[in-house]
């Protein structure tokens, strides 16, 4: 079965922000997601996922360790077990990307309050 935004699972996270899930299962998880403007996530890593995320219209910024990336349409970086991070829509308008995380993240997730930063 073809998978789009009109006949995925959708749900809503933080501050108005969307996701649809293209893949679920425990190995493989693909979302398409959408962040609203002047939004962002919590900072957390995961045990053992890997992510990639790949924006795919706007313009995102991911922290990474403390590093700032900004990733435009097109682009997208890789983001390893046990690394925190944070994605941020900063610009005027909607961004909208795939994260794509190998296992699936659901489960692994530690957040800020939870990083040691020392």
């Amino acid at each position: 079965m073809k998978k789009s935004k009109q006949n995925a699972e959708h749900y809503i996270w933080g501050a108005n922000c969307d996701g649809w899930h293209l893949v679920k299962n425990e190995e493989l998880s693909v979302i398409h997601e959408r962040m609203p403007s002047n939004t962002s996530e919590i900072r957390h890593y995961h045990n053992q996922a890997r992510q990639f995320f790949f924006v795919l219209s706007g313009t995102a910024t991911l922290e990474i360790n403390g590093e700032r990336i900004v990733l435009n349409r097109e682009e997208g970086i890789e983001v390893l077990p046990l690394t925190a991070h944070q994605m941020f829509n900063e610009s005027k308008g909607d961004v909208e990307f795939l994260v794509i995380s190998q296992p699936a993240s659901k489960g692994d997730r530690i957040e800020a309050d939870h990083i040691n930063c020392d």
